[in-house]
């Protein structure tokens, strides 16, 4: 797939995910989370072109920019969509598939210092909500839907809805 058709695909995701989106050049100037999305592209390509000090150095430049700090090595599915992207984090080891929504605030980080995978795995078709945090090696199912502000430190079951704390936080 060409860059600009993937740029477009993912201007047309944000059509069909945000009602408040009215066209591809509004939101092509104007929606920080896409911009955080294509910013990562280019991170990720540097970074797996082993030039990984400018990765991070761009990186730093997208997140001043949008508000939305993603590393570099993480990787990230077709059709991902950040609505409101404020305060977004995802680390350095994450993994997220295809058609996958996330609310502002969001945290897909780490419990510990290891070399090794310690940051979440995020299905195909995953809702995040507002402020949710996603702690440590740990996998969201596919089709699931996080609530806000929930801390998931567990496995969350493919198609499962989580709306309480009670479940799935420390």
């Amino acid at each position: 797939m060409s860059i600009l058709s993937r740029m477009k695909e993912d201007l047309d995701n944000a059509l069909t995910h945000d009602p408040a989106a009215r066209n591809r050049l509004e939101v092509a100037l104007a929606y920080p989370g896409v911009h955080a999305v294509w910013g990562h592209r280019i991170s990720h390509f540097l970074w797996n072109a082993n030039l990984k000090l400018l990765a991070r150095i761009h990186a730093n430049a997208v997140r001043f920019t949008t508000g939305v700090e993603i590393h570099p090595g993480a990787a990230i599915g077709r059709r991902f969509f950040i609505d409101h992207g404020m305060g977004v984090v995802i680390g350095e080891t994450t993994i997220i598939g295809d058609d996958v929504m996330l609310y502002h605030d969001v945290t897909l980080g780490s419990r510990g210092f290891t070399h090794e995978k310690r940051h979440p795995t995020i299905g195909n078709n995953v809702i995040l909500g507002a402020g949710a945090r996603i702690i440590g090696n740990v996998t969201v199912g596919e089709g699931s839907r996080v609530s806000a502000n929930l801390v998931v430190t567990k496995d969350v079951p493919a198609r499962s809805t989580l709306e309480s704390a009670e479940f799935y936080s420390i």
